[in-house]
């Protein structure tokens, strides 16, 4: 699947449901689900900066494709980097680079988050991004 109809799902599983606390339930879910990243790499390297919460990100170039592994010590937290990394792990560098991240604003995920919450997502938006030019710059 491509990232834009990855996000489309993601789009579509919010939609199901009624309420926002459903939607956080959902979230933390995701969060429990996500592949949890090596702790050799929980490091200060890794941690995203602007989050209230720790945050950590690794990428790794798998053929021509960016895995991304993650975690963080808060479980809203860990279910928004969740979403993330579902929407941009195992894409090509490029893609993600070109991505359109519009899906947020349809969930509705920065509305509900609070100021410190939104500005983390965008860092971990950010972060996602800076790995896949660093990469492409390694694939030109």
């Amino acid at each position: 699947m491509n990232i834009k109809e990855i996000q489309e799902d993601i789009v579509a599983e919010f939609a199901m449901f009624e309420d926002w606390m459903q939607r956080y339930e959902y979230m933390i879910d995701l969060g429990k689900s996500l592949p949890l990243i090596a702790e050799e790499y929980k490091t200060d390297d890794n941690i995203i900066k602007g989050c209230q919460s720790k945050v950590w990100v690794h990428a790794d170039l798998e053929a021509d494709k960016l895995v991304f592994t993650a975690d963080s010590d808060a479980i809203i937290t860990k279910g928004i980097i969740a979403i993330l990394i579902r929407a941009f792990s195992n894409q090509k560098p490029k893609d993600i680079i070109e991505a359109d991240t519009q899906f947020i604003d349809e969930i509705g995920l920065k509305e509900h988050l609070s100021a410190t919450r939104a500005n983390g997502l965008v860092s971990m938006i950010k972060q996602i991004k800076l790995y896949a030019v660093a990469y492409q710059t390694q694939l030109s």
